[in-house]
């Protein structure tokens, strides 16, 4: 009996058709997605740096929103899984001129696209656009307003798991502009349904979203108090770009309140890894001491990015409708 779901990214077998948001997945399909990565990891360390599970496959990176870091490292993913991949610079070219959204992906579907890999600044684009593909279609969202990032925060939780091992046992303190951050909703969907018992929020009341605690959050707005024993420490962007109005007195104060250094990141457990989705802002969100210091997992993060969105990739293109 095929299975009946209401998840737009799930296929009839209750497989995943596309990965639009963390939420409303499954531990088990989020355990499987990490699984995955955990065999590709290696394949950055061989001297051939490619597997040939995509060959064939043609990927087009469609980038609404600038994007270098994020986009380059789904096409390195790609390339390594031996895809054909396309980067296209929309904002400079199709919307110019005037053309749709559904107008660029229906003549990118003509020329045989298998997989879009979709970055937006209004929320809810990707899911759109999933909507819209025929069956055989798969649709990545890398990135849609203030709503989601799911590959951030899945390489997130990879990050975590690979150097903590367990969730069930963890701390985590999420810290700063919460309000405008489609990762760290991303991040708290993963964290609550991978199990973790105790999930913080850390900032100003002009950053933090109304109601947040029904995400299933602590809420602090010291950094003493919510730093407090923790085991793993995620640093936010400020999100200047997407403010409006004047929701901080100044960077410096902000630092001052919400930076993280030496000292403040004293209060976590001595083990404590410190994280963050980057691009950093150095004397902002983060002090260099702690940014490149020994408690830091920012460039694994990074690496291991790379890993997991070769298992999206690969998971997508081998489940069919």
């Amino acid at each position: 009996m095929a299975f009946l779901n209401q998840n737009p990214q799930l296929n009839q077998h209750g497989e995943l058709q596309h990965l639009l948001t963390i939420e409303g997945l499954n531990a088990s399909i989020l355990r499987h997605i990490l699984d995955t990565a955990e065999s590709f990891v290696s394949v950055s360390e061989r001297e051939v740096k490619k597997v040939p599970l995509l060959r064939g496959i043609s990927i087009f990176n469609l980038f609404f929103e600038s994007s270098t870091r994020t986009r380059t490292t789904f096409e390195i993913a790609a390339k390594r899984l031996s895809a054909d991949v396309f980067n296209l610079n929309i904002s400079a070219s199709a919307q110019s001129k005037g053309e749709t959204v559904l107008d660029t992906v229906d003549n990118l579907a003509a020329m045989q696209a298998d997989m879009f890999i979709v970055r937006h600044a209004q929320s809810g684009a990707a899911h759109f656009i999933a909507k819209h593909v025929a069956p055989h279609i798969h649709v990545i969202n890398a990135g849609d307003g203030r709503h989601a990032h799911p590959t951030q925060g899945l390489l997130d939780m990879f990050t975590i798991r690979h150097f903590k091992k367990e969730f069930h046992n963890l701390r985590v303190a999420i810290v700063g502009d919460v309000l405008h951050s489609r990762v760290a909703r991303s991040q708290i969907h993963a964290l609550t349904t991978l199990g973790v018992p105790e999930v913080r929020v850390i900032a100003p009341k002009t950053l933090l979203p109304s109601k947040v605690e029904r995400m299933g959050v602590q809420v602090y707005h010291d950094m003493a108090l919510g730093l407090k024993n923790v085991d793993v420490v995620i640093m936010l962007r400020l999100q200047n770009e997407r403010m409006r109005g004047a929701l901080l007195p100044s960077a410096q104060e902000y630092f001052k309140s919400y930076g993280l250094t030496m000292d403040k990141l004293s209060l976590a457990k001595p083990d404590a890894i410190v994280m963050h989705p980057g691009p950093m802002n150095r004397g902002v969100e983060i002090d260099s001491d702690v940014a490149d210091g020994a408690q830091s997992v920012i460039l694994p993060q990074v690496t291991f990015g790379i890993a997991v969105r070769m298992a999206v990739m690969s998971i997508l293109a081998g489940n069919k409708q």
